[in-house]
C-alpha cells in the first residue's frame, strides 16, 4: 500500500523538510515539480526532514506533465481553498496522488478547472485565506491513510515504563 503526495513548485524549505518526515512516517511518496523555491541541498531543508531522507521515495520532475504522462489512468485529488468537495467527503484508493501547490499561490487555476470534480478542500473560516502547506499535507493524507485502515502502519504504542 502506497499513497503520493506532489508538491508543485514548492517554495519553502521547511515546508518541503516537514512533509519529508511525515512521508517517511506513513510510506508515502512524495512527488517534487519543478521549479523548486530553494536547494535540495538547502540547509533548512535538510534540518526540517532530519534524517528521514533515506527513508523516502522522492522523485523529480521538470513539470506536472510529466508526471501525469507516467501516471495515466492514475487517481488524482487536487487540493485547493477553490475545491468545491470537502476531503473527508470522498474516497481515497491506495495509490492515489495527492496534489498540493506552492505556498503563495497554489495549484493553478486552469488545472483546477480542469480536473474540478477531483479538487478538495479543508475547511475553514471564510476570512483566513489558508493553512501552512505541511499542515494541509498531513491533514489530508491521515484522512486517506484512515480510510485505508492505516494499512502497514503501526497503530499502536507501548510504553518503556519501570515501576519502581
Amino acid at each position: 500500500m502506497a499513497l503520493n503526495v506532489v508538491l508543485v513548485e514548492p517554495e519553502i524549505p521547511q515546508n518541503t523538510g516537514n512533509i519529508v518526515r511525515t512521508c517517511a512516517a506513513t510510506g508515502t511518496n512524495l512527488y517534487l515539480i519543478k521549479p523548486l523555491g530553494f536547494s535540495l541541498n538547502d540547509k533548512y531543508l535538510k534540518r526540517a526532514g532530519l534524517d528521514y531522507w533515506k527513508s523516502v521515495n522522492i522523485k523529480i520532475y521538470d513539470n506536472f506533465s510529466q508526471l501525469l504522462d507516467e501516471n495515466k489512468g492514475k487517481l488524482f485529488y487536487y487540493c485547493s481553498t477553490k475545491a468545491p468537495n470537502c476531503y473527508c467527503d470522498v474516497r481515497y484508493t491506495n495509490n492515489c496522488f495527492l496534489v498540493f501547490g506552492k505556498e503563495t499561490a497554489g495549484l493553478p487555476e486552469q488545472l483546477l478547472l480542469d480536473n474540478y470534480s477531483q479538487c478538495i478542500r479543508i475547511p475553514m473560516k471564510d476570512d483566513i485565506r489558508s493553512l501552512n502547506l505541511s499542515n494541509s499535507v498531513a491533514i489530508i493524507l491521515y484522512e486517506a491513510l484512515r480510510q485505508l485502515q492505516f494499512d502497514g502502519l503501526r497503530k499502536t504504542g507501548a510504553l518503556n515504563y519501570k515501576k519502581q
